[in-house]
């Protein structure tokens, strides 16, 4: 089972079905915010409907396919982020994440995606790491913004999201810039 420390505070676990009723409590909760950014906030209407998901979650895992995992603050799961899946040719992969609206302002995903590009860059040593956000999903883009990634560009009607098209800033990192950036050879 894959656990990682972030810090003090943070800590990122693979989930397993019997933390689907945490994943849908919290997605509830926030079904509002996070369906403005989110394409699949809607089919999600149980607990139940997480336990396929799950379990195709950990068959990712195991396929070393890249892994999604809960972000649990002070022991409480608050929301999700994960490796969209590896391209292991190119050497590169994509981030995605988010969070319980109450558990923002933290500091909590700029930690959780610091320590998944450090895990990325040191562990599984790929090349490149990306994330996409919503263009006007300022929250969203702080996160790579403040973590010194590249903007490289905005992908235009780059998603669907329930009745419209949206377009998507395209932020990444490579090795050398997380290993200057980290002073490390």
């Amino acid at each position: 089972m894959f656990y990682m420390t972030v810090d003090d505070e943070i800590k990122l676990k693979l989930l397993e079905k019997r933390d689907a009723e945490d994943v849908y409590s919290i997605l509830d909760k926030n079904r509002d915010y996070l369906r403005e950014w989110l394409p699949w906030v809607d089919g999600m209407k149980s607990k139940e409907d997480y336990h396929p998901v799950i379990e195709m979650w950990l068959k990712q895992f195991a396929a070393n396919d890249g892994f999604q995992v809960g972000i649990y603050y002070k022991e409480k799961f608050v929301g999700m982020v994960g490796f969209h899946e590896f391209n292991w040719g190119h050497k590169q992969t994509t981030i995605g994440y988010w969070l319980d609206g109450a558990s923002q302002g933290k500091g909590i995903m700029t930690r959780c995606v610091n320590a998944l590009l450090k895990y990325a860059f040191e562990e599984l040593k790929l090349n490149r790491v990306e994330i996409r956000c919503g263009e006007k999903n300022f929250k969203s883009r702080a996160i790579p913004e403040r973590l010194e990634m590249k903007h490289e560009g905005t992908i235009r009607d780059g998603e669907f999201l329930y009745d419209h098209f949206i377009n998507s800033y395209v932020y990444s990192m490579l090795a050398k810039e997380w290993f200057e950036k980290n002073n490390k050879c």
